[in-house]
């Protein structure tokens, strides 16, 4: 299936859900995190100038023309212009990658993408690089609807990651449904509780004073309940981000976030 098919197809696959939610007449009752935020948040969010994610942005959009690696090229190259090239990327991710042999979310596609084709030093999670260029792509998808692939191959990692969103882990023996599902609007250790919906992401954390990708939030909420951490890139936190993406299908994208 050529790209431009796979993405009408992942497009389709969100309005669907959206459209059978309104023609059962039930409301979507989903928000983003960016709603569970204070207005002041909220505000430096909206606001590019104030929104400190936006200096990763520069960054990314610096290194997205610059040459790098063994075979000299860069982004740009191959992509061209990153405002028509990568609109709607980043809705579509987690996407599976048929050389590796599992899916992968946007990160680990930059990091792909920098070894495989740049042939670079790969750019660790979390990585400054890595999470400019991440957040410098996510931008170009603002406003467009999460739209998760339409792919077979996606299945049964993305039950997998329903599994673990229902499963209590932990000495606290918490499961993520009983959070962001049960208490969401409520507060814990003094923040509110959002819906899980991850639309902003990565995200400038307040908290951080840096950026940080989907991944270190699961594995922050993983460690809050005392449970065993998995690494970067652990398959099940993988799983995790094709479920959350597929309960937010049909969300606006609104990275870079900024949070508490």
């Amino acid at each position: 299936m050529s790209a431009r098919r796979t993405a009408l197809a992942a497009t389709a696959f969100a309005v669907a859900g959206a459209c059978a939610s309104f023609a059962s007449g039930q409301a979507d009752t989903r928000r983003s995190g960016a709603e569970f935020m204070s207005p002041a948040t909220q505000a430096i969010e909206r606001d590019d100038t104030q929104n400190p994610a936006m200096l990763w942005v520069a960054d990314g959009e610096a290194l997205w023309i610059r040459k790098a690696g063994r075979a000299g090229r860069a982004c740009v190259d191959c992509h061209g212009d990153a405002r028509i090239s990568m609109r709607g990327v980043a809705a579509r991710y987690p996407a599976f990658d048929a050389v590796a042999g599992r899916p992968v979310d946007l990160g680990q596609r930059v990091d792909l993408c920098a070894q495989r084709h740049q042939q670079a030093e790969s750019l660790p999670p979390e990585s400054g690089p890595r999470l400019a260029l991440e957040s410098y792509v996510a931008l170009q998808s603002r406003g467009m609807p999460i739209a998760p692939p339409a792919d077979p191959r996606l299945d049964a990692w993305r039950d997998r990651g329903d599994a673990l969103y229902r499963q209590r882990i932990g000495l606290l023996d918490l499961a993520c449904e009983q959070c962001h599902d049960a208490l969401s609007g409520r507060r814990l250790g003094g923040s509110v509780i959002p819906q899980a919906h991850p639309t902003g992401y990565p995200i400038y954390r307040l908290e951080w004073q840096t950026m940080g990708s989907l991944q270190r939030r699961l594995r922050s909420c993983m460690s809050g309940v005392r449970a065993e951490v998995p690494p970067y890139g652990a398959p099940e936190l993988v799983e995790l981000e094709l479920h959350l993406m597929s309960r937010a299908a049909g969300m606006a994208v609104d990275a870079p976030g900024v949070r508490p």
